[in-house]
């Protein structure tokens, strides 16, 4: 049987995505997240809709050390940590805001929030990536991992399934798999 010169072409187009496919790893719509640098497990929602990562903090306050601007916050997970996390500011983020968050007298339609760095284990793979820093007590993860860093990851995100990565079992280099 001879195959069609359209069915060919079509089969051939398809093969270097399905290559590409093949090198990553599938997550579900949620999965365990080791924060290395704050030795802290939690649950995360893989969300390919947002864009940036956003950690679930409370008391955030900027401050100067050695002439640079850090971050020091608390985890606002149930078991929030008694002790103050602190980090080097990476920049600001502009998170736009939802109809139902705005305020026409603030005539903002963004909210700033502090964004740093952290070391986050999935499965197997550590990544460095940055987060956002907001209070997300109201929501049921801890962690939203969006899709620049599950770009970092070489995630495929499969909603049907959770926690298919597993409890997280990484090496110690978060640069490692980069």
């Amino acid at each position: 049987m001879r195959l069609k010169p359209l069915a060919l072409l079509f089969c051939l187009i398809l093969l270097p995505g399905m290559s590409l496919a093949a090198d990553k790893t599938i997550y579900g719509l949620n999965e365990y997240a080791q924060l290395t640098d704050i030795n802290q497990q939690v649950a995360a929602k893989l969300d390919t809709g947002a864009k940036t990562a956003s950690l679930s903090a409370r008391d955030i306050k900027r401050f100067k050390r050695n002439g640079e601007t850090w971050v020091r916050f608390y985890l606002a997970v149930d078991d929030a940590h008694a002790h103050p996390i602190e980090r080097p500011l990476a920049r600001i983020s502009k998170i736009k805001r939802r109809a139902g968050d705005y305020d026409p007298e603030e005539e903002k339609t963004y909210t700033a929030r502090p964004v740093i760095e952290l070391d986050i284990c999935m499965g197997k793979a550590l990544r460095s990536i940055e987060v956002n820093l907001t209070d997300r007590s109201a929501f049921q993860y801890p962690l939203l991992i969006g899709s620049e860093a599950l770009k970092r990851f070489d995630a495929l995100v499969d909603p049907s399934l959770k926690y298919a990565a597993g409890k997280p079992g990484c090496a110690t280099d978060a640069n490692s798999a980069e």
